[in-house]
């Protein structure tokens, strides 16, 4: 297969999943830009319970993201019945992880004052989730339901859906943040109830898609039905991806932690700037699951000279991503944060300071992040999880997250330091992760990993 082939086809599954993830993370982005223009302190509550929330959705994750390489491989070998069990067994596995982080969500409050976090931000933040937190079953469903389609190569539909609830959710916030079209002005809690229904929504919208698009595999035939061979396979595969995603979000989370330290507005301008590089982020995210399949289809036809070939033009592709957005970072950062500002904001100005500093900052750790996020793709192509999990807990929290609290504590370098120690836990983490990866495509066979 040629090169230009090779970027053809990842454009084609990318371009979909970069809009359908940056879509599903406009619906977080509308939040965030909507309550920084109501009330800074709401921003802050927001971002504060956001945080926790996407923690928990992120690990319980990891089973609807191990199903995509299983059904690509299967897929390349005509294996239907693998698809629909693996699938289901992913259901099982996602909602019962909600069913267990619920409570969490439900008694925040007594969590967020123990971590030393302000008392009004920290109640705020309580009372977002108490809703918000439903919106776990929703949102691992659809992150099964998008799992499988990816697999398939099936990448336009979610997309579409993740438009629609993205819009949805722009209305309905407005309305109940507001107080507009003659709805009451909830706030913070408008916000929450907006993410609960376009959630929902898209969920629904994509499980009647699949069932209609693809009645060859019978997806929710017998959907209570246990399969306890699917479902083993499902959880050795899943929980390693999902606690690496957890270790890398929750260096992430640490830094938030750190900044609600520092006050109220750092932690509302690290805030602002965690929603500018994660849109970014979404882009080298949606080439890396395209990657994913990508691999997956390579071990389903023992082809791993077509891996190869397909992981370097996944990377150009990545690259081309990467070197504009560092840029725009460097030289744009104010337009960027009033984004997520109003004019009369009294606090606009130091937000603003603030923000500069923490988008240069990321601007040196945009290369590495995708990089990163990249080898991870290809390794779980492989179904190679369990390495990287621990290649990723390393770098995140042995390296990452103490030189975030001594670069920003000690050296007393605030906020900017807590993310060049982030910075440099990624960089980490793309060294090892690329370097296992490349290393494993030197082996002729077995492609992948027990």
């Amino acid at each position: 297969m040629t090169w230009t082939l090779h970027i053809t086809r990842i454009v084609a599954l990318g371009l979909p999943l970069i809009g359908s993830l940056m879509a599903q993370m406009a619906i977080q982005l509308t939040d965030t830009a909507m309550l920084g223009r109501y009330d800074v302190e709401a921003l802050a509550g927001q971002v504060l319970g956001s945080t926790l929330f996407s923690i928990a959705l992120l690990f319980g994750a990891g089973f609807g993201w191990s199903v995509t390489p299983i059904i690509a491989e299967a897929e390349a070998r005509g294996q239907s019945t693998e698809i629909r069990r693996v699938t289901r067994m992913a259901f099982w596995l996602s909602f019962g992880f909600g069913v267990a982080v619920l409570p969490v969500f439900l008694f925040a409050g007594p969590l967020f004052g123990a971590l030393g976090q302000d008392p009004g931000t920290a109640a705020i933040a309580a009372r977002y989730l108490a809703i918000q937190g439903f919106s776990i079953f929703p949102a691992l469903g659809l992150m099964v339901i998008r799992a499988y389609l990816s697999g398939l190569g099936r990448t336009r539909a979610q997309f579409w859906a993740m438009v629609a609830a993205f819009l949805l959710n722009a209305v309905i916030n407005y309305a109940l943040i507001f107080g507009a079209f003659g709805f009451p002005e909830l706030g913070v809690t408008g916000a929450a109830i907006g993410s609960v229904i376009s959630t929902t929504v898209a969920f629904l919208a994509l499980a009647v898609h699949a069932a209609l698009a693809t009645p060859e595999h019978e997806l929710f035939r017998n959907v209570w039905k246990p399969d306890p061979q699917a479902l083993a396979r499902v959880f050795r595969l899943g929980w390693p991806i999902g606690t690496a995603t957890l270790a890398e979000a929750g260096l992430f989370a640490g830094a938030t932690v750190l900044m609600g330290w520092l006050g109220t507005v750092p932690l509302a301008a690290h805030g602002i700037a965690m929603q500018i590089i994660s849109v970014i982020f979404m882009a080298h995210l949606g080439l890396s699951q395209a990657a994913t399949i990508r691999a997956g289809n390579a071990v389903g036809r023992d082809d791993p000279a077509g891996l190869r070939k397909g992981a370097m033009a996944a990377m150009i592709l990545s690259g081309c991503v990467a070197l504009p957005t560092l840029a725009m970072l460097v030289f744009l950062p104010d337009p960027l944060i009033d984004l997520f500002l109003g004019r009369d904001e009294p606090a606009r100005e130091a937000v603003l300071v603030l923000g500069r500093g923490l988008l240069a900052a990321a601007a040196l750790f945009q290369l590495a992040d995708a990089a990163q996020v990249m080898a991870m793709g290809f390794l779980r192509g492989l179904q190679d999880t369990r390495v990287p999990m621990a290649y990723a807990a390393i770098s995140y929290w042995a390296i990452g997250m103490p030189l975030a609290w001594l670069l920003g504590f000690p050296a007393g370098l605030g906020g900017v330091g807590v993310w060049l120690g982030m910075a440099a836990g990624l960089t980490v983490a793309a060294v090892m992760l690329q370097g296992r990866f490349w290393r494993r495509t030197r082996l002729v066979a077995p492609l992948r990993t027990a």
